[in-house]
């Protein structure tokens, strides 16, 4: 599968990934401060595990960072 994360192209193996498994394999440990949206529409945490993405979408994942 190819999938356009953050404006960049990459490939899976997988044929279907839940917004958690792709988490996983781009982000591995890390669940808090992250959000995601998929096609421009924010998908909220609690439909992560249920919410399958599709070779077109285009995913942004946003990290929260401290500074100042």
């Amino acid at each position: 599968m190819e999938l356009k994360i953050n404006n960049q192209t990459k490939q899976f193996t997988e044929d279907s990934l839940t917004v958690q498994a792709l988490l996983d394999l781009e982000i591995p440990g890390k669940q808090n401060g992250i959000a995601l949206a998929i096609n421009n529409t924010v998908v909220p945490k609690s439909n992560w595990n249920s919410h399958l993405i599709k070779e077109t979408d285009d995913i942004l994942i946003i990290s929260a960072t401290q500074g100042g």
